[in-house]
């Protein structure tokens, strides 16, 4: 059993949380009981991975998507509010990690991805970033465009979206998961033969044909189950608690 405190503040430490600008807090955003045993991991803190949690018997439920987005009305009513009461109700934390998750360079999401794809030699996608949120790495051998989608399909059991170019093969590949489909443009400023995210949008379409990147829309949730995964391992073995994963398939 540990201290909840003591399991937040490893992770703020461990995915350097205070350094990065993000869209929702990232850490504890419910407070439940003082002492963890059971954690339940999940990539959103959705009805059903709380009833989970609750199944469980967990002491905290971890997601990459939480809480308290900006922009979101601030009243705790309605589906919001009844995901908040099912928390307090049965004393159970939610601890979230957005961005952070997706940077760190062995627990996060994109790093999991290319661990998964087998690209290597990671580099920032923007250079600028202190703590690049999107990678390119490279493919041992060239693929076409073709064996590269089948590839994809195969490790992500997703509908994959193949938006193509004129390029004949792909080796140096860009990638952000989740909803980044706009780093395209960034992409292809390096270079890029593919690039990969989760979502896509309509100028997508155009994008990848005129800028000269094959994009591969992978799903946002696919994408994004392995960075809390790895977390939530990382904390079994530093705090010998128990650590389960909840999947929920979600189409987009």
């Amino acid at each position: 059993m540990a201290n909840l405190h003591d399991i937040v503040q490893w992770c703020n430490q461990t995915l350097k949380a205070n350094e990065f600008k993000d869209y929702a807090p990232n850490g504890l955003q419910i407070e439940g009981k003082a002492e963890v045993n059971k954690i339940v991991c999940a990539v959103t803190a959705s009805e059903d991975a709380i009833d989970a949690a609750i199944a469980e018997k967990a002491d905290a439920l971890l997601v990459h998507h939480g809480y308290f987005w900006k922009g979101e009305a601030y009243p705790i009513t309605g589906m919001r509010g009844n995901r908040i009461k099912k928390f307090i109700q049965n004393n159970i934390s939610l601890i979230a990690y957005h961005l952070p998750l997706d940077a760190h360079p062995s627990l996060g999401n994109n790093v999991a991805i290319a661990d998964l794809i087998g690209l290597q030699n990671l580099e920032a996608l923007d250079p600028s970033e202190k703590h690049p949120i999107g990678n390119i790495a490279y493919l041992d051998q060239p693929l076409s465009p073709e064996q590269f989608k089948a590839k994809l399909q195969s490790i992500f059991n997703f509908g994959i979206i193949h938006l193509p170019c004129d390029k004949t093969s792909i080796q140096k590949v860009g990638f952000c998961t989740g909803g980044a489909q706009d780093f395209i443009a960034k992409a292809a400023s390096e270079n890029c033969d593919a690039y990969i995210s989760g979502e896509v949008s309509e100028r997508t379409f155009y994008e990848a044909k005129e800028l000269g990147v094959h994009y591969f829309a992978c799903g946002h949730h696919a994408t994004e189950r392995y960075g809390v995964q790895r977390l939530a391992n990382a904390l079994a073995n530093q705090f010998m608690i128990e650590a389960v994963y909840f999947e929920l398939n979600n189409p987009i």
